[in-house]
């Protein structure tokens, strides 16, 4: 198509030379869109980017067969093949560049106001760089021929230099931002973690004392009605006094904080976790991990219209040599992605909320693990796969 449509537009008259270029530049949108379905924006400004390259590459191999077999025909096979070796190594080099970002993960959001400055500078490069083709009378202009192409080049490839550093660097503001949010959550629920232990801590020193004294009122007293309702008194300290005994003090107080908040909202929260699993992970990275993983759950239980299903089951296991931690819940089928296919959350402030998996995720790749999600019949499932409990840097 792409081919079709550059070989009808060198046939077209200089007075639509404009015209053209905007209709290649359309082409080059729709294959770009259909080929990856990313958002608009992406596609626009890959679409700049790509034009440019092709511009270079075009321009780049034209000048070498120009100065090097000037006195041969395009379509000598010397001439043509140079021009096809060296247009494929620039758009090789163009696509280990390229490549080399997009392998860091999923693309951000694009701002308009970067697009629209990359789309800018786009423009500016292709008329800068054509600007000879139109016309040798300004001081832009080359006016030998083997000069216009070598001003072609050089702005062509300034451009696309300057185009994919703005890329590189919408990027790394983007991890920049992720990462401060992320560090964000993790010191929210470290500092969660630390008010529920001294919460904890203070519910234990009053169910103890409350216990003594309800035993010691009920020797004094008769059995009757004033007995059942110290019973059922007793029964509501216990309830306090519940906690989870796993083998960690840290997964502990994780677990007893959220089971109460299970019980606040009328969910059931089954364990099975062996705790002496994490013994080499810090008390921070354990609070993240299922501190994290606990809340989605619980959110997304709330929303369960059926109090049936309002189930949450979190394990901790060992399989061969890795750690697993499993949580499954049901939800009510409703799950937000972005271009890239990660989940986000389903609130308004996309800011404070929704860096929940991306935390765990953080987490688990710094223990070197991974972070799995599954989605089947209203069924969420949050695996946790850990090699080792020893951070990466530190094994």
């Amino acid at each position: 198509m792409l081919a079709t449509a550059h070989e009808l537009l060198g046939r077209a008259p200089l007075t639509l030379w404009v015209p053209g270029m905007m209709v290649a530049y359309a082409l080059v949108w729709v294959v770009i869109r259909v080929g990856t379905a990313l958002d608009w924006r992406w596609v626009t400004h890959m679409s700049a980017r790509a034009f440019i390259v092709a511009e270079l590459a075009a321009s780049l191999a034209w000048q070498v067969v120009v100065y090097s077999h000037a006195d041969k025909p395009f379509w000598h096979p010397v001439s043509f093949g140079g021009y096809a070796v060296i247009a494929s190594a620039c758009l090789g080099v163009a696509y280990v560049f390229e490549r080399r970002v997009f392998c860091q993960g999923a693309l951000p959001i694009l701002r308009l106001a970067d697009l629209a400055s990359g789309l800018f500078i786009g423009i500016a490069i292709f008329a800068l760089s054509n600007l000879s083709f139109l016309s040798t009378a300004t001081p832009f202009s080359g006016r030998a021929g083997l000069e216009v192409v070598c001003i072609r080049t050089l702005v062509d490839l300034a451009g696309y230099a300057i185009l994919f550093t703005q890329f590189e660097r919408i990027q790394q503001s983007a991890t920049e931002r992720e990462l401060a949010s992320i560090q964000a959550s993790l010191d929210a629920q470290h500092h969660q973690y630390l008010a529920a232990k001294e919460d904890m801590e203070q519910v234990a020193r009053a169910h103890h004392d409350l216990k003594h004294r309800v035993e010691a009122i009920r020797a004094e007293l008769d059995p009757g009605r004033t007995a059942r309702s110290f019973a059922e008194l007793e029964s509501s300290i216990e309830a306090i006094g519940q906690q989870y005994h796993s083998g960690n003090a840290v997964l502990d107080v994780v677990l007893t904080t959220k089971g109460r908040a299970c019980a606040a909202a009328g969910i059931t929260l089954t364990v099975v976790a062996d705790g002496t699993l994490l013994e080499r992970m810090s008390s921070m990275d354990i609070a993240t991990l299922f501190g994290n993983a606990l809340d989605n759950a619980i959110e997304a239980s709330r929303r369960v219209p059926d109090p049936d299903r309002r189930l949450i089951k979190l394990a901790l296991f060992q399989r061969g040599q890795m750690t697993v931690i499993r949580v499954e819940n049901w939800f009510d089928g409703h799950l937000n992605t972005d271009a890239g296919g990660r989940l986000t959350t389903i609130k308004q402030d996309t800011v404070r909320h929704g860096w929940g998996v991306k935390s765990i995720q953080w987490t688990a790749r710094h223990y070197g693990g991974q972070a799995i999600t599954q989605v089947e019949n209203h069924r969420f499932t949050l695996t946790i796969l850990l090699p080792s409990t020893t951070p990466k840097e530190h094994a």
